[in-house]
């Protein structure tokens, strides 16, 4: 497989991706080496990712706001 086709295959892969998280991670990548700030994950690092965009998906998370007020409610019960 040459470059073109490489390329050809990502865009195609990218463009039937609805998750807006994934596609601002894909995005970060891009960036990150269009700055030529290349980074090298471990295999565990990539594997963290993929629990936490499972995670994500299961709504098994916690958004900012809602966090804080749980931080306030612990505060406040003092």
């Amino acid at each position: 497989m040459n470059t073109i086709e490489l390329k050809n295959i990502l865009i195609h892969r990218i463009s039937e991706i609805n998750d807006i998280s994934f596609l601002n991670a894909i995005k970060t990548i891009l960036d990150s080496k269009a700055s030529d700030n290349t980074i090298v994950l471990t295999h565990n690092q990539r594997n963290e990712i993929i629990a936490s965009k499972k995670e994500i998906e299961q709504g098994l998370f916690i958004d900012n706001d809602g966090l804080n007020s749980e931080i306030e409610g612990w505060l406040s019960a003092k």
